[in-house]
């Protein structure tokens, strides 16, 4: 019986490694903004803040806000949590990665916004690129630094107030898909401000622009905050294996 009990303890340790692997969401991470969907093909869901409190629970900071996410929903994305089987984010699917993923620097039009994150004002030069094979996919660049043949073909240029006449990039929030840039596996993702309540994005989650004012002021780049975004099914299947905090029983003291 001896080989069978080693077995065992193999196999226990085994499963949990795999469990602490499983957890995208370290004990640092005490911000969240939490986006839930009805199904994988919703364009419209619910986003929802929460921080931990003093006995590592999280607790809700605000109530359910309308949010919009990609034109057909939602596919698995690139992140903090282990590849999940399913539909794969690519680029130009018109999907909003799924998953969890850290939060990078805000940014926008004006010259400084109210925020606990790190804050970029763009210019005119500034891109983010999304051309399939470009040695700059998925990063921001300027021309001034890598020229304007670099940006020839990307549709994302961040002062859309200059080159498509919108707002949408007014005040944003980098989302941290794709943190290696494999070509392909999609690009440029990010918080930012609605066209409307019903119009979704070509992957992005927006929304309202007090909706936004508000999320920059909460977040606080110390408390290392992530994003997690998943069908609402989906969600009830993570929250106890990644730790996330049952929506059915927060509400915003």
């Amino acid at each position: 019986m001896k080989p069978f009990k080693n077995f065992m303890l193999l196999l226990g340790a085994s499963l949990l490694c795999a469990s602490v692997q499983a957890r995208p969401i370290e004990k640092e991470n005490r911000q969240l903004v939490v986006v839930v969907t009805d199904s994988w093909t919703d364009i419209q869901g619910e986003m929802t803040l929460f921080e931990r409190d003093e006995d590592n629970q999280w607790q809700a900071m605000s109530e359910p806000s309308a949010v919009v996410i990609g034109r057909t929903g939602l596919a698995w994305g690139i992140g903090l949590h282990e590849h999940q089987q399913g539909l794969q984010k690519v680029e130009g699917d018109g999907k909003a990665p799924a998953g969890v993923f850290r939060l990078g620097n805000a940014f926008g039009y004006l010259q400084t916004l109210v925020t606990g994150l790190d804050y970029h004002p763009m210019d005119a030069g500034d891109y983010c690129i999304d051309v399939n094979g470009s040695p700059y996919y998925n990063q921001l660049v300027n021309t001034k630094v890598v020229g304007e043949t670099a940006v020839e073909g990307s549709s994302e240029a961040m002062r859309r107030d200059i080159h498509s006449q919108d707002d949408l990039y007014k005040k944003g929030i980098l989302v941290a898909h794709n943190p290696e840039n494999i070509s392909g596996a999609g690009s440029c993702i990010f918080l930012h401000l609605w066209r409307a309540a019903d119009k979704p994005t070509a992957g992005c989650t927006a929304m309202a622009e007090a909706d936004m004012d508000a999320l920059l002021r909460w977040l606080d780049k110390d408390k290392q905050p992530l994003m997690v975004i998943l069908p609402r099914m989906e969600y009830a299947l993570k929250q106890a294996p990644w730790h996330l905090p049952p929506l059915d029983k927060n509400k915003a003291g």
